[in-house]
């Protein structure tokens, strides 16, 4: 069996881009694997010309980049200009990279520093030592202030040490001073100072864990408070909450600091002690409205029945924002008091004063799915209702929207069967139940068993998001394709990266992406979402409009190799694109904390059953060609034991097919979507539906015959479904 996917908080949102049309699997494989369903799209734009080739391979794109660069003087063809010598460096070819780079900066101001750094390196690759020394002495006159000069400084330095030093100092974030750190470690490893450097701008690094436990290990007794708060953030960041722990219990005690430090201890398994550290912040900081009012609700469900509810009591009467939530814990802690009056009133007074909150749609969501399987689909629906009315915005309010349209099927209401899915679709076009509504209002999107045979046509755009964050520069850099460039530039630029702006937060997710970070990059933008200021909500429902972003969160890396092996096992590639994409973010060395490798996240053992079986001597996980060959023959297995049931075979490859078989025997498979939920796994149960929701955000953005069908829908303007 393969591992249980590694854990991630990626959650998506809405677009008004849909799916497509479908034809048996074999009908593009029948033009061989080197024709993958995803083309890049053409456009007359001259102003889009060049960016439109970005994403080509040098050889694919130098005829018709030197043919715009022979054009009159524009913008277009300093573009064509700048990314035709980029290509032409790393070809070895230097004198045709200098012809074009010549008088470029004067023409292209924006990015008139690295076309000097170009410059020097096409010397270099040349042979002309001087001249390459010579333009790189010229980059640091005529712009000191700019981070190429880093660039430039760590070139130099090699030769002259004075040079290095002034990079470190002037440029600090920059990675080729952290690279200069690092040189100086190796020689001499006893300069707290560059450790503490690498432990504030270094995190991207693969060791940044090690370096960071060294300088806390060797040096914590001369760490200033300052420092262990950017120690604990690292370790935060690393998802090493232990050692988090500890750094923030070291740092100046803000209520963040502390909050962190109880927070960290509690998910490193130390109850008692993080008991304690909650404590130590609502008694140090009792107003705080962000991270105490918290901190008494995870204190509650720390602590005894008796003084869960005083400190719930607490909460409820300082914090609003917090006290539907603690009235919600409340009443649970009654019921198991036996105390049913009062849990009672507690919910009253919850749907009452709080009724659009969350809590007030989980309470509403729990009752409607207790009378549902009491048999009482009125009031089921009822309360679904309630949710679709007075929490929209709920995460649980696009279940509560199809589920309205199931029950509503089985008491015989066709018709408001069909409002509730259409409104869900329209209201909740990015999730799961959007593609589940889909199937009920027959769209050709395939349902759980037809999936696997489907090969939907999907058109992937050439346009890029447009970063809302940096300087002009970084902004061109990235629309031209250089994103290790763009990234560097990020790195000096991004000053707030502990409690970063919406447009910030945007923009290093798209740089992080850019550079093949795509765990980090992809959680940074779909975290948007989980902004609750007013002023960034709305800022973030803007970004969202925009088919850029979705097409930054669902990413088609590796696609001729998914094409090859989705044809070779006859499964649809879209299918297995959205599982790797849950699976492993399109990670391919990531491991999990089992041993799960690569992109399809293969057991080291079950990789080698599977190599048995297709007679594969020599392979790797982490090799993107071997992990995607042995886990697509294994996800061919999972829907052969379960007779091409996409959604059984996608539970058994996260949880093994004993589980599965299992749950079969004690459910039965009456109704595939009371299934999915009957499913005792958390984890599988997410699974199934967060691979699902994958599926049909890749259809619903890049099938343009589907997306035209979902804007007309959307602008149907769907109302919440009113009656059964």
């Amino acid at each position: 069996m393969l591992k249980r996917p590694i854990p991630l908080l990626i959650g998506i949102s809405a677009c008004a881009l849909a799916i497509g049309t479908f034809g048996p699997i074999t009908k593009w494989m029948s033009f061989g694997t080197s024709q993958p369903p995803v083309v890049p799209q053409e456009t007359a734009s001259s102003e889009m010309e060049v960016r439109s080739l970005v994403t080509l391979p040098a050889a694919a794109r130098s005829q018709q980049l030197e043919a715009i660069a022979q054009q009159q003087p524009s913008l277009t063809r300093n573009r064509a200009r700048y990314l035709l010598a980029k290509d032409l460096i790393e070809q070895g070819q230097a004198a045709k990279a200098l012809t074009l780079l010549d008088g470029l900066e004067t023409d292209y101001p924006v990015l008139a520093s690295h076309i000097v750094m170009l410059r020097g390196q096409a010397y270099q690759l040349a042979g002309d030592e001087g001249k390459a020394v010579a333009t790189w002495e010229d980059l640091l006159k005529r712009y000191p202030n700019d981070p190429v000069a880093a660039e430039a400084l760590y070139i130099l330095g090699k030769q002259k040490p004075e040079y290095w030093d002034k990079a470190i100092a002037q440029f600090p974030s920059h990675p080729q001073s952290i690279e200069i750190a690092r040189s100086r470690l190796k020689e001499n490893p006893n300069q707290p100072e560059l450790l503490l450097l690498i432990a504030k701008h270094g995190l991207y690094l693969k060791d940044y864990g090690s370096i960071v436990e060294n300088l806390s290990q060797r040096y914590g007794a001369k760490l200033k408070a300052t420092d262990w708060e950017t120690i604990a953030w690292g370790y935060w960041e690393k998802q090493d909450y232990g050692k988090a722990a500890i750094a923030y219990s070291k740092a100046t005690p803000t209520p963040r600091n502390l909050y962190r430090k109880a927070r960290g201890l509690w998910l490193d398994g130390k109850i008692p002690a993080a008991r304690i550290a909650y404590q130590q912040l609502v008694n140090q900081f009792p107003d705080d409205r962000e991270d105490t009012s918290l901190g008494l609700i995870r204190l509650s469900r720390l602590s005894d029945p008796q003084e869960a509810l005083i400190y719930l009591d607490r909460a409820i009467s300082k914090f609003r924002d917090r006290a539907p939530e603690a009235l919600l814990d409340k009443s649970k802690i009654l019921d198991k008091q036996g105390s049913e009056k009062s849990a009672s009133q507690t919910r009253q007074l919850l749907l009452q004063k709080y009724s659009n909150s969350d809590a007030a749609a989980e309470l509403r969501w729990t009752i409607a799915k207790q009378a549902a399987q009491a048999g009482d689909l009125k009031i089921a629906w009822q309360q679904a209702r309630d949710i679709t009315n007075n929490n929209p915005d709920s995460e649980l309010a696009p279940e509560a929207g199809f589920w309205i349209g199931k029950w509503a099927q089985q008491i015989g209401r066709q018709e408001d069967a069909k409002k509730a899915f259409e409104y869900t679709l329209a209201r909740y076009p990015e999730s799961y139940f959007a593609w589940r509504s889909a199937v009920f209002l027959g769209w050709s999107v395939g349902d759980f068993t037809t999936v696997r045979n489907l090969s939907p046509k999907v058109i992937q755009q050439s346009q890029r998001a447009e970063p809302l964050a940096g300087s002009e520069a970084l902004k061109e850099l990235y629309q031209l394709g250089q994103d290790r460039s763009a990234w560097k530039l990020w790195q000096v630029e991004f000053k707030n990266i502990m409690k970063p702006s919406v447009s910030e937060q945007f923009t290093d997710g798209l740089m992080r992406i850019g550079v093949g970070d795509n765990l980090d990059g992809l959680w940074m933008i779909s975290s948007l979402r989980k902004r609750e200021n007013p002023a960034d909500k709305t800022e973030y429902l803007a970004i969202r409009q925009q088919p850029t972003y979705w097409q930054s969160l669902y990413p088609f890396p590796y696609l001729e190799t998914i094409v090859k092996w989705s044809g070779e096992r006859q499964i649809n590639s879209v299918l297995v694109t959205a599982l790797i994409r849950q699976e492993s973010r399109f990670m391919p060395s990531i491991k999990s904390a089992v041993g799960a490798t690569g992109l399809m996240q293969v057991m080291p053992e079950t990789g080698d059953w599977i190599a048995k079986q297709i007679k594969l001597k020599n392979y790797s996980l982490e090799n993107v060609d071997d992990n995607i060959k042995l886990g697509t023959w294994y996800l061919d297995h999972t829907h052969d034991e379960y007779k091409n049931n996409s959604m059984l075979a996608v539970a058994s490859y996260n949880a093994g097919p004993g589980a599965v078989g299992d749950w079969l025997q004690r459910f039965g498979f009456n109704d595939p979507d009371a299934f999915v939920d009957k499913i005792p796994y958390d984890e599988t149960r997410g699974y199934v539906k967060s691979v699902f929701e994958n599926y049909w955000n890749y259809l619903r953005i890049y099938n343009p015959e589907i997306s035209q069908l979902m804007n007309q829908h959307l602008a149907a303007q769907q109302q919440p479904p009113n009656s059964l």
